[in-house]
């Protein structure tokens, strides 16, 4: 199962402890997926510069995250990723499941090498995901009867922009706030110059790493990375 993590996905059924199953919709073929982060220090002025590209949004969600791992770290030691997204309507109560809409991902390293020895500049993975049909609780109760455990939880609001081929993402998150901008090299350029960026401002750290930044800066312990509840 770890040497193939997508097949996880194209389990049309997940068994469980009570003996019923959670029927799962095909996944989606494995992509490409290219991106880069950047860190955003005032929402109102990149809102205006992202309005100013003409970019359609598609409104704001809250994102309930977890990542799951074997006990023995086996996904993380092998730079694979496996995800489990509840998002909700931001604007109902961040902690409802009204609206609830349940993505299962997949990601791990591309399987062609890269030509340039020099560092990337953008995060590429190989990357399959697909909606799930049932509650974010019952794929949780069948990624645990598979043998995976909760690893990493984490929150954040996004609100996603369209460009022709390009999306943005604006994350607000525990640790700051973060546009990701995923698509081609050269549309990812064109819109991060546009929007008054270098190339040096390019991130390609993960959620996870930003959040052990964030906690070193102030003296804590990285766990999870979760608003506080109200």
């Amino acid at each position: 199962m770890l040497s193939s993590l997508p097949s996880v996905l194209n389990l049309l059924t997940y068994s469980r402890k009570h003996n019923d199953t959670i029927p799962m919709p095909k996944s989606k073929k494995i992509k490409p997926e290219i991106e880069i982060k950047l860190r955003i220090t005032y929402i109102p002025t990149i809102l205006r510069k992202i309005e100013s590209l003409g970019a359609k949004t598609q409104g704001q969600v809250f994102e309930q995250n977890t990542l799951y791992d074997t006990p023995q770290s086996d996904l993380r030691r092998r730079d694979m990723l496996l995800r489990l997204r509840a998002e909700t309507p931001a604007i109902q109560n961040a902690r409802s499941t009204r609206g609830e809409r349940v993505i299962l991902t997949s990601k791990a390293p591309l399987r062609t090498p890269r030509a340039s020895k020099r560092p990337p500049r953008y995060k590429e993975r190989a990357e399959r995901e697909q909606v799930a049909a049932n509650t974010a609780r019952q794929c949780a109760a069948a990624l645990t009867a598979l043998g995976f455990r909760p690893a990493f939880r984490y929150d954040k609001f996004r609100t996603t922009f369209r460009l022709p081929h390009l999306q943005l993402d604006l994350d607000e998150t525990p640790a700051g706030t973060f546009l990701e901008l995923e698509g081609q090299p050269q549309a990812i350029n064109r819109a991060a110059h546009a929007l008054g960026f270098t190339n040096q401002a390019y991130l390609r750290a993960t959620y996870w790493d930003l959040h052990v930044a964030d906690c070193r800066r102030r003296g804590a312990i990285p766990k999870n990375m979760l608003f506080p509840q109200k």
